[in-house]
């Protein structure tokens, strides 16, 4: 492949560029360019350098006036399928992935599990999906089962399954891939699957139980494909994610009402805007020599949060302020899982072989970030909504604190 060479220079007539200017500086994730594109003669096409592309170790020099890239790695045009989940918090992923991919000049098909025309469509992020067609993208509806027919023969060279949770759901995808001529197969898989440890955060190579379903379709993948990465993100926030996550805190916070956190509060857990899980996506299918040989990424941020911090946060962006209430959910009687949208426990992972491999930076800023949520919280009417809180009053009134009515 010819390597093209472009010197640009900040602020620049001749540059593009999809965000205002940064004053904190030029790290990969704060850089004034959100995206440069550019054309070269001796490419087929135009190519756009995305933030993530800025990570890359090919970027041989950052100066506060100027950078020069090279043009490596993302020249080259990759056809991408996602195989999208129709429900739960994973389905973003592939909503956001699928932009960020087409935003850098990648062809992508989206094939969401289901029908087009079911009332699970008419949400977020599937109500969005016009946003994929209008950027180039294809967005089609089908049985993982039957990807071929699904998607009419056509051929790709990179295939993320963002769906499967087990190996029967994904074994068919795996397969048709591999007969479909596909290089780089990516999973989606979950930080959930590592054992309990007393050393947090996770990385990278720590146990996982044995058992959990996702383990049992990365071992089936390493022994079908030789390029491949599994992808193990926990909890997330962002436009269009339709499991709730910083909106349980909201709705209790503008309506006045206790927060209850089981346990002390100090339980610490990661939270990530879906942004850094599409950016660290991309990174691997414009890398697939470091994202290769079943390499492992906790697709997470690269900071923690407390369950007390969470809610304050959230407290924050709302304006509003917060009363927070502790209880033990054994002694009031409720089960923590259905209570509370995170574990009770320390579960937070670290993003080390992301960093280290894939030359990736994390971007996610709660503060500012949970501003934004709080924005579009507001847009939608959420906070006018009428939500029943009959978990939170059986453990409030066993606390026997006062809600106001």
């Amino acid at each position: 492949m010819t390597m093209a060479m472009a010197t640009l220079a900040y602020p620049s007539s001749s540059t593009l560029l999809s965000s205002p200017p940064s004053s904190t500086g030029l790290s990969p994730s704060n850089t004034p360019f959100s995206s440069v594109s550019l054309h070269s003669p001796t490419l087929s096409s135009s190519f756009s350098v995305s933030r993530t592309f800025l990570a890359s170790p090919r970027l041989s020099h950052v100066a506060s006036s100027s950078f020069t890239v090279r043009a490596g790695v993302t020249a080259e045009k990759k056809r991408v399928l996602i195989v999208n989940t129709n429900s739960g918090g994973h389905a973003v992923i592939g909503f956001y992935l699928a932009k960020e991919l087409l935003g850098s000049g990648h062809d992508v098909t989206i094939l969401t599990v289901g029908d087009e025309g079911s009332d699970k469509m008419k949400k977020p992020p599937f109500s969005r999906f016009s946003e994929i067609r209008e950027a180039g993208g294809k967005t089609v509806w089908g049985d993982p089962a039957a990807v071929g027919e699904a998607v009419g023969g056509a051929q790709f060279d990179v295939v993320l399954d963002n769906n499967g949770k087990d190996l029967d759901s994904v074994r068919p995808v795996v397969d048709w891939a591999k007969s479909s001529g596909v290089e780089q197969f990516l999973f989606i898989s979950s930080a959930g699957i590592y054992k309990p440890t007393d050393e947090p955060p996770h990385v990278e190579g720590d146990k996982v139980k044995a058992d959990a379903g996702h383990v049992l379709v990365e071992q089936y993948i390493s022994e079908t494909f030789s390029s491949w990465a599994s992808f193990r993100p926990q909890y997330m926030i962002g436009s269009g994610n339709n499991k709730d996550c910083e909106e349980w805190f909201f709705d209790r916070i503008v309506r006045g009402r206790p927060v209850p956190i089981p346990g002390s509060g100090m339980q610490l857990t990661n939270i990530s805007h879906v942004k850094d899980l599409s950016s660290m996506l991309t990174a691997a299918v414009e890398n697939p020599g470091a994202a290769a040989s079943g390499k492992i990424f906790n697709c997470v941020s690269d900071r923690a949060v407390t369950l007390d911090g969470m809610a304050r946060l959230c407290a924050k962006a709302a304006g509003l302020p917060v009363n927070i209430v502790h209880y033990d959910p054994k002694a009031v009687g409720v089960d923590a899982k259905k209570a509370f949208p995170f574990r009770n426990m320390h579960f937070y992972a670290e993003p080390r072989a992301a960093k280290e491999i894939l030359g990736w930076s994390s971007a996610t800023n709660l503060p500012e970030d949970l501003k934004e949520r709080f924005e579009e919280y507001v847009k939608i009417g959420r906070d006018k909504k009428e939500i029943k809180f009959d978990l939170d009053d059986k453990i409030l009134e066993a606390l026997k604190v006062p809600v106001a009515v």
